[in-house]
């Protein structure tokens, strides 16, 4: 392990558990910008193919994905009127 990588494992080491999940999401967002667009598309396909298995395996249908899109856009909305009055 080179210089820099110690430091930056002990530099994550400090942080809370709370936070490590920052950290993962970072490092996958920069190592995605390294990846070629075929890569990047393989990912994604498989990550779909993932959800809709898992909504598939829990019976959450479209129509229940669009409700649920639909109150939360709603409840944003209010919110943000709110802020606004």
């Amino acid at each position: 392990m080179t210089k820099l990588e110690q430091t930056i494992m002990l530099e994550i080491s400090t942080l809370p558990e709370s936070r490590l999940t920052d950290v993962l999401t970072y490092v996958r967002f920069i190592k995605l910008g390294l990846a070629d667009r075929g890569e990047i598309e393989k990912r994604f396909d498989k990550s779909w193919k993932q959800a809709r298995a898992r909504a598939k395996k829990l019976k959450i249908t479209q129509a229940d994905i669009d409700a649920e899109v639909r109150a939360v856009r709603a409840s944003r909305a209010v919110k943000n009127n709110a802020r606004r009055s």
